[in-house]
């Protein structure tokens, strides 16, 4: 289940950088590539940036490129780095996504996310996908409280709903949901996701 999930929500992830129209994307905590495979197979991305903390993290990332990225691994720059802290390496990006990475920040960390990636990169659009604990429920966790024991949170829709909307608020962003995966009537589906497209320019935040 949790794979089929992955594969949902990288289709969902796309879907919406594709929408975008962007040809420049940033990978914000890009882990062990993932989506940074899938990007390298979709020729309409002509810049890409995978950027994570963590040294091993890349190390992955970079053998998966070589054997699964073909000729589109080329175009894809791996940093480290962390998108808590304001970096002139982001700056010129059409769209930036951020999968399954703000619930491994600490909760009074996501003012420096905020500044860092919406008000100094401002990218036109930015994908957020979080786990939507109502649907926790559903799973066999036994007293795990999260799904995974690196989370520092995970939320309902309706708080990932406020905190993306303030989000977007203050920073001159317009932002949509949706749900990925199998949607259940009272539950909602086990990802969420929010769109964030800019739509006025913003001073940057000293």
């Amino acid at each position: 289940m949790r794979s089929e999930l992955n594969d949902r929500r990288m289709a969902a992830v796309l879907a919406a950088l594709s929408a975008s129209g962007a040809r420049s994307v940033i990978d914000l905590g890009c882990g062990p590539g993932d989506l940074l495979v899938r990007l390298a197979a979709e020729p309409r991305f002509e810049r890409i940036l995978g950027l994570d903390l963590s040294a091993a993290a890349l190390a992955q990332a970079r053998r998966r490129l070589q054997e699964e990225g073909g000729e589109g691994a080329g175009r894809i720059t791996l940093l480290q780095g962390s998108f808590l802290e304001p970096d002139p390496r982001l700056a010129g990006f059409e769209a930036a996504a951020l999968v399954e990475t703000i619930e491994h920040v600490e909760p009074e960390r996501l003012s420096a996310l905020e500044r860092a990636v919406f008000a100094r990169a401002r990218p036109g659009t930015v994908v957020v996908t979080t786990p939507n604990q109502e649907y926790n429920l559903l799973y066999d966790m036994g007293r795990r409280r999260f799904r995974n024991p690196d989370h520092r949170f995970e939320w309902p829709r309706q708080r990932f709903r406020d905190w993306a909307e303030g989000v977007a608020g203050r920073n001159g962003y317009r932002v949509s949901f949706a749900g990925i995966g199998a949607a259940h009537p009272r539950l909602g589906c086990a990802t969420q996701m929010a769109v964030f497209t800019a739509v006025a320019a913003a001073a940057p935040r000293p």
